[in-house]
């Protein structure tokens, strides 16, 4: 599928989603050559109406240059008109002649072969078939122009699977969210005023995400580990994910897994590597397998300010709305966040290997992360918009990646730039539930 229609699919998935029905354009699909039976049954078995047209979305994006044409001309012939209006807007018109019935695509059968044993034995240890073998679930058919194409996505399943995480408990887990704002004055740390409208948004997003979540304010170091050591001994058997959020200052410290640690109000910090500790599957038995994920927005360290560097005009899309004029922004931290302290002591020696666990922080280890007081964090405002956007197709490490890309295109008083990065030992993709 050509980007631009992929582009316009992807920006109306959610009004598609909720107007298509996808059971009246089966038929003229088919027709049409856009997708073979197996592939409209597999589409049938993904669940729900919404779910249905979801997978027949994912779906459309692999099946060739002519897949976006040809299903407009199926939306037109089944009434739905207000839908090809809306991916028509803004978009050259699409004219493409209907395709007849017996110019539909089907593939082509030949009769198996005779083989001897010995033959057989050659075919395995050659690993290439002498015959097309129909495997729909997992060769993709021919595009409805016959043009190479890449081999579709699995679809999501609601069970664990070696390409995805089980997902589909009701709720989905917990989500605790430590958000501080106010920090005592012996602390020498400024308050973090925009802190609570990131706090209101993933508070908000989490709890769209089918989470149990739970906000605390203000903690001390203390405090922070208090209620880390709390989530880790609630039974977790009966759910399939946990989250972690850290708003707070932080700073660099010594490390042998994951950088960085995160202030108590008071002045006194936990590391990063000590906050995961909590829900690894050693410390958490009921978390073993399951993904446990960590957010963390609050200065790398030190008081460094990226300038960046020159680029040709190609290589960066400008940022949309307002992200390139963000003159008002402040940073995150001051020298006096980064104090100097002796690191705190691990509370093991060595650690198990961190399997299943995603640690996403704002800034790069060592750089000031930036904050709107209006609009809050640079970091919680793109994840929040790319969640929103993106959660009912997209795997969170790709989604990551997206606000890592839309982040360094920010600039801070017209100059300074950050730049968010994830620790990942998550072993399958990860997908959230979607309540759309």
């Amino acid at each position: 599928m050509e980007e631009r229609h992929r582009e316009i699919l992807q920006r109306n998935r959610t009004s598609v989603v909720k107007d298509l029905d996808p059971s009246n354009i089966y038929d003229h699909l088919l027709e049409k050559g856009v997708f073979t039976q197996d592939m409209i049954d597999e589409i049938k078995s993904s669940g729900t109406r919404r779910d249905q047209a979801r997978q027949l979305l994912r779906d459309l994006e692999t099946r060739g240059s002519r897949a976006f044409p040809l299903f407009l001309l199926c939306l037109e012939e089944t009434g739905h008109h207000s839908l090809v209006e809306l991916l028509q807007a803004g978009a050259p018109p699409v004219h493409l002649q209907p395709v007849k019935p017996n110019q539909a695509i089907h593939p082509v059968l030949q009769p198996l072969p005779v083989l001897s044993p010995m033959d057989v034995v050659k075919q395995k240890k050659d690993n290439t078939p002498v015959y097309p073998i129909q495997r729909p679930s997992t060769a993709p058919s021919p595009s409805p122009e016959r043009e190479p194409i890449m081999p579709r996505p699995p679809a999501r399943t609601r069970r664990d699977s070696i390409q995805s995480y089980k997902m589909d408990a009701a709720p989905c887990g917990h989500c605790l969210i430590i958000n501080n704002v106010e920090f005592e004055p012996q602390s020498n740390l400024s308050n973090r005023k925009g802190s609570n409208i990131d706090c209101e948004k993933l508070e908000r997003r989490f709890k769209a995400l089918n989470f149990i979540v739970e906000v605390k304010t203000n903690q001390k170091h203390s405090q922070i580990k208090r209620e880390l050591s709390a989530l880790s001994k609630k039974d977790h058997s009966q759910y399939d994910c946990c989250v972690v959020i850290i708003l707070s200052h932080g700073t660099d410290v010594s490390h042998n897994r994951f950088p960085g640690a995160v202030y108590g109000v008071d002045g006194h910090y936990v590391a990063v590597q000590n906050i995961t500790n909590y829900l690894n599957g050693q410390h958490c038995p009921s978390l073993q397998g399951k993904p446990k994920l960590f957010f963390i927005q609050a200065c790398g360290g030190g008081n460094e300010k990226d300038t960046g560097f020159e680029v040709s005009p190609d290589e960066v899309k400008p940022s949309f709305g307002e992200k390139d004029d963000q003159t008002d922004a402040i940073p995150m931290s001051s020298s006096s966040d980064s104090l100097s302290m002796s690191d705190e002591p691990d509370a093991r020696a060595t650690l198990p290997t961190p399997s299943d666990i995603l640690v996403s922080y704002s800034t790069f280890p060592g750089y000031v992360s930036w904050r709107d007081a209006q609009a809050g964090t640079w970091y919680v405002e793109t994840l929040d918009r790319i969640l929103e956007e993106n959660v009912a197709t997209v795997d969170l490490v790709t989604m990551l990646m997206m606000v890592n890309n839309e982040v360094s295109q920010n600039s801070a008083k017209g100059l300074y730039k950050q730049m968010p990065g994830s620790f990942n030992f998550l072993r399958k993709r990860l997908y959230f539930q979607n309540q759309a």
